[in-house]
């Protein structure tokens, strides 16, 4: 930031901020990025939403270069915290933080990675929803990528493939993708075909078929058209359950239209109901609410409908309030199928 020269002419003075990216993505989720710093001084962690300010405060590492790419492809504000040796303090660290969306971390060790899986189902478990993003390592296969996508199988967690052209792995990638899952405002539009911006390239490309093995395997997939970096498809890790398949969870914006219905039509009912009765008004009361975020999410076409809303008093419980419902989510569209009938 520039000085202002104080002078005793009565008169506007301005002082202004020069970034090679000047600003966050305005409504744009948060995101953590635990990486290592290049300052040993650094502290638990930092806000930043411009890379410039990521700089001066860690200097030009890899968590500054990460942050940047976070904030460019659409995150609202990066928190950065310094790993060091020690990834499960930084997880803890990031864990502190009400309104992260999506964390992503720079390491590829698998043990890091599973331990950030550990850290974000905490945090969902306790009403902080999140997402992890990770990255693999240089030149991993196909097979490799789907054998840690099997190893981390979370719905919570997605793996992003391949890495950056410049061989550093997958953590520049990672980062891309959690800011545009962070900056993407309907959860319900497919990550596919989202432009990742700030990447120079990637390590390799994927044909048809390694992108089917990806996919079916948990692995989200990127690629370079025209020299940009795009998603192919986002998916999650999830692609079992007690060891048998299943594609329940494997689509992103499952997980993510879930954790924008359920949380927002608890934190609703928080708001309304934070002191009231049990009582049969306030049970009414409660249920038109719910219906009322219900049929938000109906016309945002974030999900195709819902059905069976009760609200009832707790039989072991008369102090709790038992709200039930269900809803489908809104499936993303991620082909259409042509069937032509040619006369000649």
């Amino acid at each position: 930031m520039n000085a202002v020269t104080k002078h005793e002419r009565p008169g506007v003075y301005s002082s202004y901020e020069t970034s090679s990216l000047t600003a966050a993505a305005a409504g744009g989720g948060s995101v953590a990025v635990v990486a290592a710093a290049e300052r040993t001084d650094a502290e638990k962690s930092y806000q930043w939403t411009s890379y410039s300010k990521a700089a001066a405060d860690v200097g030009d590492c890899v968590l500054s270069r990460m942050a940047q790419l976070a904030i460019r492809n659409g995150a609202g504000v990066v928190y950065g915290i310094p790993a060091g040796e020690d990834y499960a303090a930084a997880f803890a660290a990031a864990a502190a933080i009400e309104d992260v969306s999506v964390v992503v971390c720079d390491s590829a060790e698998l043990s890091v990675q599973q331990a950030l899986k550990a850290a974000v189902q905490e945090c969902s478990a306790a009403r902080r929803e999140r997402i992890a993003v990770v990255g693999g390592k240089a030149g991993e296969t196909v097979e490799q990528l789907t054998q840690r996508a099997a190893q981390l199988n979370c719905e919570r967690v997605v793996l992003v493939a391949p890495g950056a052209g410049d061989g550093s792995g997958g953590a520049m990638c990672a980062a891309a993708a959690a800011g545009a899952v962070a900056g993407n405002s309907d959860p319900a539009l497919p990550l596919g075909g989202a432009q990742l911006y700030g990447l120079e390239g990637l390590e390799c490309g994927y044909d048809d078929g390694d992108i089917d093995l990806l996919v079916q395997g948990g692995v989200t997939p990127l690629e370079t058209l025209a020299g940009s970096c795009y998603v192919v498809r986002g998916v999650t890790t999830r692609t079992k359950t007690g060891g048998v398949l299943d594609t329940t969870w494997r689509e992103l914006t499952t997980v993510l239209v879930v954790d924008e219905v359920i949380p927002g039509i608890r934190n609703a009912l928080r708001a309304k109901f934070s002191r009231a009765k049990n009582t049969v008004q306030s049970r009414g009361a409660i249920r038109s609410q719910t219906v009322l975020e219900l049929e938000k999410r109906v016309s945002r076409e974030i999900i195709d409908g819902y059905e069976d809303v009760t609200v009832s008093a707790l039989d072991s419980d008369p102090t709790v309030c038992l709200v039930e419902f269900a809803f489908t989510v809104a499936h993303g569209l991620n082909q259409v199928w042509l069937s032509a009938h040619i006369t000649v």
